[in-house]
């Protein structure tokens, strides 16, 4: 058998994603925060990318000329269009690998620059709940070995305050005697918030009804033997099993209410997330003004000095001149592609309005069912492209600050061959909830009755999964007197 080379000539079609592509759909699905985070990374790693820094004349507050190529904060219908296959200045080498291209690195760096004071930076440190204890329990003066065995018992309560683990383990861990735990427990339990160190609900609450100095035997029989009773709300049982008339029972279940199932909650050092909307839309007259949030995005503009040094060809090294041609094309990608993230995010946001014109107008009622199909059919992109743009980007609207996901919902069939949106259904239940009898809620399938008469058709486990995701509780739970 000979072995021989042979060449064979073979036309194929293939896609290539180039760098400056993958820049662009990267820079897409990114949140404005995480926009700035990258802006910043790269600038620290890119020497000739710089922020433009705009000064203004008082007499005629124009602005000074600067880099043409700088990010200028155009209106939207100005935005020039942005192709991906446009050409950049002669003097780079485009004939270059792509694959050299570095990258726009890690995405972890905290920019230094502050446009205003940070005043959560002043604020204290939050104590913590075990910090709260531990202090307290230093307050009584314990012996070194009763401070060792508080500390475990701290240690291990979670972060609603109660104890995870029974006095014989601790017991068995520390080769202590179980009394000698109950002990230390006994006062740890008197410690503030009341309630804590408790091993389950009951627990809580009949310690914090001792902390207030409540006798009451009715209450606390309701707390040890009748709280499943109290979380349906059957009170007449209630007063049936404890021999009383229902007026004592609402009082007592109101006393009851007024107390915290979490005593350590209140300490929980969970700081809020604040959204800062990507869009705003405003109402001018009958028409909507789309405004893109821009406000602490550096506008970048190429350093005149290292560009100059290249396009002169002055004499540097050949592996410097390489350098900085590179770092000159990723500065170039991610100019472009912040200019088409703009555009783009514009583009989905106009097409969404015209869309959904009746949900500006009058509210989450009228909103239509809509999914990304359509949007992306209106502005000539791919789905994939509307999914990057609509992530984690939220829009303040005169109805309120909403995620642009959120104006993407399923539709329901309704008789006349009409639909609506799954959302607007939402809507219409927790309307209907709202305006119920407190003292006579409706059920589950009650509401959808109540949405056949609306030509709304839905089944009862469909609402009960509205309701649940709208955080409502079922009827028997709703009760009040």
């Amino acid at each position: 058998m000979a072995i021989e080379l042979q060449q064979h000539l073979r036309l194929q079609q293939s896609l290539v994603m180039t760098p400056q592509l993958q820049m662009a759909i990267k820079l897409l699905q990114l949140s404005r925060l995480e926009l700035v985070e990258m802006i910043q990374q790269e600038m620290e790693t890119n020497p000739t990318l710089e922020e433009t820094v705009e000064t203004y004349n008082e007499d005629s507050m124009e602005e000074s000329p600067g880099e043409t190529i700088a990010i200028e904060a155009k209106e939207p219908d100005q935005l020039k269009e942005v192709s991906m296959d446009e050409k950049f200045d002669s003097y780079l080498d485009w004939n270059s690998d792509a694959d050299d291209f570095s990258g726009t690195g890690k995405m972890q760096f905290e920019g230094e620059r502050k446009e205003s004071t940070d005043f959560e930076a002043f604020t204290t440190n939050k104590t913590s709940l075990a910090d709260h204890l531990r202090w307290q329990l230093l307050m009584t003066r314990p012996s070194p070995e009763d401070e060792e065995l508080g500390s475990l018992i701290i240690g291990n309560i979670d972060k609603d305050g109660y104890l995870d683990i029974s006095v014989e383990e601790i017991a068995q861990t520390t080769n202590s005697s179980p009394e000698k735990i109950s002990r230390i427990l006994a006062l740890m339990k008197t410690f503030d918030p009341p309630g804590v160190f408790a091993s389950d609900l009951k627990e809580c609450l009949l310690l914090q009804a001792r902390h207030l100095g409540v006798d009451d035997p009715l209450i606390i029989d309701m707390i040890r033997y009748h709280l499943k009773d109290l979380e349906t709300k059957r009170y007449k049982a209630i007063a049936k099993a404890l021999k009383t008339d229902l007026d004592h029972v609402i009082a007592a279940v109101s006393f009851i209410r007024s107390l915290d199932p979490k005593p350590g909650d209140k300490f929980n050092d969970a700081q809020q997330i604040y959204i800062v909307p990507d869009v705003y839309v405003f109402k001018e007259g009958d028409d909507y003004l789309i405004l893109l949030n821009d406000d602490d995005i550096p506008r970048l503009h190429i350093n005149a000095y290292y560009k100059k040094a290249v396009r002169r060809g002055e004499k540097i090294a050949d592996e410097t001149k390489t350098y900085l041609k590179d770092r000159l094309r990723s500065a170039e990608w991610l100019i472009k592609s912040i200019h088409h993230r703009r555009k783009t995010i514009y583009n989905v946001m106009e097409s969404i309005v015209k869309a959904q014109r009746d949900f500006f107008d009058h509210g989450i009622s009228h909103l239509k069912p809509m999914v990304l199909r359509d949007i992306a059919d209106d502005i000539e992109m791919h789905e994939s492209t509307v999914s990057r743009v609509t992530n984690n980007k939220y829009a303040h609207t005169p109805q309120g600050i909403f995620e642009l996901k959120f104006f993407f919902n399923s539709s329901i069939n309704r008789s006349n061959g009409d639909t609506i949106a799954s959302a607007s259904v939402q809507e219409k239940i927790r309307k209907i909830i709202e305006n119920e009898p407190p003292k006579k809620p409706l059920s589950d399938l009650k509401l959808v009755e109540i949405l056949e008469a609306a030509d709304i058709h839905i089944a009862r486990r469909t609402v009960a999964k509205y309701r649940e995701m709208m955080g409502i509780l079922p009827s028997s739970k709703r009760k009040q007197f």
